[in-house]
């Protein structure tokens, strides 16, 4: 395993027993836990997030020291119960945080080994030079990709990330194990394209006090799936895919198709959208989701237009 992910894995299971410590009785070190002080945990995490993990996931990846991390879902699972947004946003604060620390021990040091006034503010103003030179004044963009049909981080394939630069070369990125991509710029304004087999190419952007904006939604590009079933002759693969429409799609939904040229509406049933997107035609190319809604995740409300 990566030592660095090892580290923020282990970082992250000390911060868990922090947040269960804050209204229960348990020993600190994680791996001690058994019995009942798991279960409380259980429940503890299913009344924060909504989500759960079972004993067994336990055990393996908490009390014992994993071979591989766990799947990204569950790591934006535990993230989030300890109060961070996702994985990445927990990663990323704890390098953060890691060399704001390293900076104030280095001024400590400073401190105390001096021992006129003046000695401090010249080591204060040759330190802060340095975190200048160093640390220059750049602006951290981060972004984690999600399906948008099956609300899930893509991870399977990496993403082609295109950075557009003012009078200069783009720059080609991929995304990384996680489906994530961070980029650090001294412009306050990021602007980027991401392009995926499978997915519909976007232009992106963002603004630097955007922080509330660090998961990016790709539209998933059913045609491309259909090329990719009869290039590879897989029925397993498209079956899969009608299953997965079958279990997206709630069986009371409302699904309406809109038309450019008029103010018509034509009404479907899950049966007939999902024969829609998996009967093999161009138009489905030309397919514009315009409006969805979830509830218990899955889509209830659905208005599309084909283009």
């Amino acid at each position: 395993m990566n030592t660095e992910k090892t580290y923020h894995f282990s970082r992250l299971k000390a911060k868990i027993a922090e947040t269960f410590l804050i209204a229960h009785a348990a020993s600190k070190d994680i791996r001690d836990w058994k019995g009942n002080t798991i279960t409380d945990f259980q429940e503890d995490l299913r009344s924060k997030t909504k989500g759960s993990i079972s004993e067994k996931w336990f055990y393996t990846y908490i009390k014992n020291d994993a071979k591989k991390l766990p799947r990204v879902d569950m790591l934006n699972l535990l993230s989030e119960y300890v109060g961070y947004e996702n994985w990445n946003d927990f990663v990323q604060q704890q390098v953060e945080n890691e060399v704001e620390t390293e900076s104030e021990v280095e001024v400590e040091k400073a401190v105390k080994s001096s021992s006129k006034l003046v000695w401090l503010l010249l080591i204060l103003s040759v330190f802060g030079f340095g975190i200048y030179t160093f640390y220059p004044i750049e602006n951290t963009f981060s972004f984690c990709f999600i399906d948008a049909d099956q609300r899930a981080s893509i991870t399977n394939i990496p993403l082609d990330i295109i950075v557009l630069r003012k009078e200069e070369s783009p720059l080609y990125f991929k995304t990384d194990s996680l489906g994530c991509f961070s980029y650090a710029t001294p412009e306050k304004e990021l602007k980027f394209v991401v392009k995926s087999p499978y997915h519909k190419t976007d232009t992106i952007v963002r603004h630097i006090n955007s922080n509330h904006h660090k998961t990016v939604q790709l539209q998933t590009d059913d045609y491309a799936l259909m090329l990719l079933y009869y290039a590879n002759g897989n029925k397993e693969d498209w079956k899969k895919r009608r299953e997965q429409l079958q279990e997206l799609i709630a069986d009371n939904a409302q699904i309406y198709r809109a038309f450019a040229n008029t103010i018509g509406i034509e009404m479907y049933t899950k049966k007939e959208f999902i024969n829609l997107l998996t009967i093999p035609t161009s138009s489905l190319k030309k397919m514009k989701i315009l409006d969805k809604t979830y509830a218990n995740e899955k889509i209830v409300k659905l208005k599309f237009m084909i283009q």
